[in-house]
């Protein structure tokens, strides 16, 4: 793992006091479905669900790939989508690379795609915006994990789940224009990171 990312995830393991014990009831739930997959032998589908895709589920599908391979949890596959398509934000972007990851936009549309590099040794996770329910994202067996109040509420039905549970985090994009906006990216990124990072810790035997 990139040295700046491996130092990122340690400290995300000291923060776990800062999460709420209402807000790790919702977190735990997502670990049992983990911990019941893995006991299993079955692939570990996680897809991250806000309307737009381009800032908070893709962060989740990027922290719940790299908390695997910190974990060292196998088969686990993450993905992201939205009830709209965008593009992946610049700002998120920014924000994983002010952490240590790297990250390389792979075509010039107006949705890019970016191959996103946190260990030298691993492939990279491809990101770009799409729809929840994109031919990549699987169709059955998964857990839909909603990131933001507007896909939860615009995104009510979603077929073939396993679990549906709601992890929803203040929107960042609300700081695009201001003096604040690294500063909020920033905190949005540490808060994904340190959840989903909770969720995995649970996980490990």
């Amino acid at each position: 793992m990139i040295n700046k990312v491996k130092a990122y995830c340690d400290e995300r393991l000291l923060e776990f006091n800062f999460i709420t014990k209402e807000r790790k009831v919702i977190l735990e739930k997502l670990a049992a479905y983990i911990r019941k997959k893995k006991s299993e032998n079955q692939s570990i589908n996680l897809v991250y669900v806000c309307t737009h895709n381009s800032r908070r589920s893709q962060l989740g599908q990027v922290w719940s790939n790299i908390a695997a391979n910190y974990f060292n949890i196998k088969n686990v596959y993450t993905y992201s989508g939205g009830t709209e398509i965008t593009a992946f934000n610049d700002n998120a972007i920014n924000a994983l690379i002010r952490v240590g990851v790297e990250v390389i936009k792979i075509n010039e549309e107006i949705n890019p795609k970016y191959e996103i590099y946190f260990d030298n040794n691993k492939k990279p996770i491809v990101c770009f915006s799409k729809l929840y329910n994109n031919n990549i994202n699987p169709k059955n067996d998964f857990a839909a994990i909603m990131t933001c109040g507007e896909a939860e509420q615009n995104c009510p039905f979603i077929p073939h789940l396993d679990l549906r549970i709601a992890t929803t985090y203040n929107d960042p994009k609300f700081y695009d224009d201001s003096v604040f906006k690294n500063q909020k990216y920033d905190e949005c990124c540490k808060q994904i990171a340190t959840e989903i990072f909770y969720v995995f810790s649970k996980v490990i035997d």
